[in-house]
């Protein structure tokens, strides 16, 4: 929770119960609580990122939040179950915190099912994706190209677009773009050199218009290449997992950002090279090998609420 020396945090708990475990967890780990608050709203996952609400600024300059549609990456079937993953309860969360914190909510979900992760936005009109989570039948059935860039520029502001291919199917998310390539900044985009991204599975096609992007002025983006780890990630308890752990999927903070670590050679490496794009921040590497495990990394269980 290195986070809440740099702002305030909100965890949202499923119950009384479970909010009690977690300030457990928080008191012997020393984390001071006085920046953090919780919300006891049930959920069906933890990946805040792709069903969490998404600010933004309406016209008057107010902060108000975009809820689009969430059903579990597609209505993905539970591989240790066979179950139906749910999704509702994680569907309403973000007219829930809107409800909480007096904001006016944006209901897009009869707009677009669209994930956080699916989705990177350099600030100033360029927004990066893959097809395969969004324009994929089991999300937004028969959507084109085209009236999915007329949905954000109305509500995200994007302009110019990076449209990679993707590839459904290879793991739950249908491959979202959060995974490995990243805006860094206004002008940086942080990714894998071609080698390590043919490793992540991504497409060479992919790869190739990934190194062509450029910004809505036709300028080329500048380039962070973080490696993978060294080796395949195995989980505290010796699961090998069987591939190898992304450094892309990290959080920015006021003063930190907080990094995706494995206990692996490269992770000194990666974080003094996400380090040297932000001087003005500490870089902190946290363990993710356990989380790694359910199918996420650091970016994927957080999301940012902007300072008013």
């Amino acid at each position: 929770m290195y986070a809440v020396s740099s702002e305030n945090v909100h965890i949202i708990a499923y119950n009384q119960t479970e909010k009690d475990r977690i300030i457990s967890l928080l008191n012997a780990g020393n984390v001071p609580l006085a920046n953090v608050d919780f919300k006891l709203f049930e959920t069906d996952d933890t990946w805040i990122r792709d069903n969490g609400p998404i600010y933004v600024c309406d016209t008057d300059g107010n902060l108000v939040i975009e809820d689009w549609g969430f059903n579990a990456w597609g209505n993905k079937t539970d591989e240790l179950s066979g179950q139906p993953i749910q999704s509702d309860k994680c569907d309403e969360i973000p007219s829930k915190i809107a409800l909480d914190q007096g904001r006016t909510t944006i209901d897009l979900n009869s707009q677009m099912t669209n994930e956080g992760g699916s989705i990177e936005i350099d600030g100033h009109g360029t927004l990066m994706a893959c097809k395969s989570s969004i324009l994929n039948n089991n999300r937004n059935p028969g959507m084109t190209e085209a009236q999915a860039e007329v949905i954000f520029k109305k509500y995200l502001g994007a302009t110019n677009f990076i449209w990679l291919d993707g590839q459904a199917g290879i793991e739950i998310t249908d491959q979202h773009i959060d995974g490995f390539a990243r805006f860094g900044n206004s002008t940086t985009i942080v990714t894998m050199d071609d080698s390590d991204l043919l490793n992540y599975d991504v497409l060479q096609s992919d790869i190739d218009k990934l190194n062509a992007a450029t910004d809505k002025n036709g300028n080329a983006y500048t380039f962070l290449r973080l490696p993978l780890t060294q080796s395949n990630v195995t989980t505290t308890n010796g699961t090998n997992l069987g591939y190898k752990g992304s450094y892309v999927n990290y959080y920015i903070a006021n003063t930190k950002v907080l990094v995706p670590n494995y206990s692996d050679p490269n992770d000194a490496a990666a974080n003094a090279l996400i380090q040297s794009l932000y001087p003005t921040r500490t870089v902190v590497g946290i363990d993710v090998r356990n989380l790694y495990e359910n199918g996420g990394m650091i970016h994927c269980v957080t999301q940012e609420q902007p300072a008013e």
